[in-house]
C-alpha cells in the first residue's frame, strides 16, 4: 500500500486477524533451558492448556494454523487445529530463539553469574551477546506474521512460538526498544498476542491469557526463579 493511500486511508479494508501463540507448559523436572533442543514434550498441564485455549478459539474464523517446529509447539498447536478441521503447518522462524546456555540450567540463583567461562555472554545485554540477535528474531517473526495473513486473508490465523521471540515481535511492532527485562515481558503460558491487519496493515495488538488461571505462580512472569525454558 502506497504512503498515500495510508494517509488517506483507502485502499484494502480487508481484516485478517493473526493470534501469536506461546506454547504450554513443558515436561521439563530437571530445569533444562531447552532452547532449541528436540525431545521436550508438553507436560500433563502443558496439554489441559492447549485444550484451553483450543476451546477460546472454537468460535473463531480460524483456517489457518501454524507452529515452531519443535515438539512443545507442534502440540499446542494440534488441538486448535483438529477443533477446525486444519492441518498444522510449519514454519521455521517460529522457532525459538538461539541461546547459548541451551541444554544447561542458568537461572536466579544457580551460581551462573558467578562463573568466569560465563562472563563473555554476558557482556551486551542490548544485542544479547548470549544468543540469537533481537533484530534477527525480528526479521524472521516478522515474516512469519506476513505469511501467516496471507495464509488466512480475510479470516483468523494462529502461529505457536516461543516466549521471546513473540515478545520481541510485539516491542517491534509497538515500537519499544528490544532489549528488556525478562520478568516483564507479557507473554504467559498459552497466551494470545493477536496482530489485527486492516489490507496488509497492522491496526491493533491485544493480549489474552485464556488459560490464565492455570499457570503455576512459579512460571508466571516476574516471578522469583523464572522457569528454565521459554
Amino acid at each position: 500500500m502506497s504512503e498515500e493511500a495510508e494517509a488517506t486511508g483507502a485502499g484494502d479494508k480487508t481484516v485478517t486477524v493473526v493470534h501469536v501463540m506461546r506454547h504450554g507448559e513443558v515436561d521439563n523436572p530437571e530445569g533444562i533451558l531447552y532452547g532449541r533442543l528436540a525431545g521436550y514434550h508438553l507436560s500433563d498441564l502443558g496439554r489441559r492448556m492447549a485444550d484451553r485455549v483450543a476451546e477460546h478459539l472454537e468460535g473463531r474464523d480460524i483456517t489457518h494454523v501454524v507452529a515452531s517446529p519443535l515438539e512443545r509447539a507442534q502440540e499446542t498447536a494440534a488441538p486448535i487445529a483438529k477443533l477446525h478441521g486444519l492441518d498444522v503447518d510449519t514454519d521455521e522462524r517460529l522457532i525459538e530463539a538461539g541461546n547459548v546456555f541451551q541444554g544447561k540450567t542458568f537461572g536466579v540463583g544457580d551460581g551462573a553469574l558467578r562463573r568466569p567461562e560465563n562472563w563473555r555472554h554476558l557482556r551486551n545485554p542490548f544485542r544479547p551477546s548470549w544468543g540469537e540477535p533481537y533484530i534477527d528474531q525480528v526479521v524472521r517473526m516478522r515474516g512469519a506474521l506476513e505469511s501467516a495473513k496471507d495464509a488466512a486473508y480475510g479470516h483468523e490465523a494462529v502461529c505457536v512460538s516461543h516466549q521471546l521471540p513473540v515478545w520481541i515481535l510485539r516491542s517491534f511492532v509497538e515500537r519499544r526498544r528490544l532489549w528488556h527485562d525478562p520478568r516483564r515481558r507479557q507473554c504467559s503460558l498459552a497466551s494470545l498476542t493477536s496482530f489485527t491487519f486492516l489490507g496488509d496493515r497492522i491496526v491493533a495488538v491485544g493480549y489474552a491469557e485464556p488459560a490464565g488461571d492455570l499457570v503455576p505462580e512459579h512460571l508466571r512472569p516476574g516471578a522469583k526463579r523464572p522457569s528454565a525454558g521459554a
